[in-house]
């Protein structure tokens, strides 16, 4: 019934900013974040450590969590944002 809804209206649930839905938690929020990073966090990890200059920022060790905010934070650096 939500979908009809949404259809008459115009408006896409799961494009619509103003959706307040969970699909961007905090990463300390994550159910898996203590699991160890993924291989695409870690490439792209090493990546911008490189490209800021930063290689302690690279740990094979972290897991996803730790590794989400050093991406978002090496982002900002490297101006990603």
């Amino acid at each position: 019934m939500a979908k009809a809804a949404a259809k008459r209206d115009g408006a896409n649930p799961k494009v619509d900013p103003k959706e307040s839905s969970n699909r961007i938690k905090d990463p300390d929020q994550w159910t898996t974040g203590d699991e160890p990073m993924t291989g695409a966090q870690a490439s792209y990890l090493k990546t911008l450590a490189e490209e800021t200059k930063e290689p302690k920022a690279f740990d094979p060790d972290l897991d996803k969590a730790e590794a989400s905010k050093r991406i978002d934070a090496l982002r900002k650096e490297a101006g990603r944002d």
